[in-house]
């Protein structure tokens, strides 16, 4: 009953009991959701940075993942100098902790596990197959998908459904974004299974003008 009570103060960010409770049961902090993650990466996941803030607040420690999700520069940055290997390690969630700091628009974060050889054309392997800059173009982050490409990330690499970050960056309207993609070599032919283009999605959102431009 206690987690439910603590997933359901997260996903409503209701500050004043989720402090209550955790100060009646501290464990609760470092427990596991049904979401099988920690409240501090459920609390990123429904994008609550004040709840993020408040979880922090009573866990003396977090893992590499957890910092990458949350903006914590300075324990990944510790982490990464005592576990080096763990660079290009998988959350139980299936993402990496660049993959991670791509999604959340830890930019920072981002480039420095970079710098230190995190491998920009690494997927998840929880079976959705998301490349760092798909989470990236998904989130609508330029500057970050602008540093993957600049570092070797490419460009038509396909998710699951098929979906590239062409389709994401049509999908946002995103016109940086989409210029960035097709000077380094972005395929507007690529269709999602079922069929559907870049061009296709822009549409349907009502960017004509970018559709018209993706034919």
């Amino acid at each position: 009953m206690s987690v439910e009570k603590l997933e359901q103060y997260i996903t409503n960010g209701d500050l004043v009991n989720l402090e209550a409770l955790l100060l009646e049961n501290p464990a609760l902090a470092k427990s596991r959701t049904s979401h099988q993650v920690s409240p501090l990466m459920l609390s990123c996941y429904y994008k609550k940075p004040s709840v993020t803030e408040l979880l922090l607040k009573h866990l003396e420690d977090i893992n590499l993942f957890e910092a990458a999700a949350s903006g914590k520069f300075d324990v990944v940055a510790n982490l990464v100098y005592k576990h080096p290997e763990a660079i290009n390690f998988y959350a139980e969630d299936g993402f990496t902790p660049l993959g991670l700091a791509c999604y959340f628009g830890q930019y920072e974060i981002a480039r420095y596990l970079v710098l230190k050889g995190a491998d920009v054309n690494l997927p998840s392997n929880n079976g959705f197959k998301v490349y760092p800059l798909h989470s990236a173009a998904a989130g609508n982050y330029t500057q970050i998908a602008r540093m993957l490409v600049e570092n070797n990330a490419q460009v038509n690499v396909k998710q699951q459904a098929g979906a590239t970050a062409l389709h994401s960056a049509a999908q946002n309207g995103n016109i940086d974004l989409l210029i960035l993609l097709l000077e380094h070599g972005a395929d507007v032919s690529i269709r999602m299974e079922g069929g559907k283009l870049p061009a296709d999605l822009a549409r349907e959102k009502g960017f004509v003008e970018i559709a018209e431009a993706l034919i």
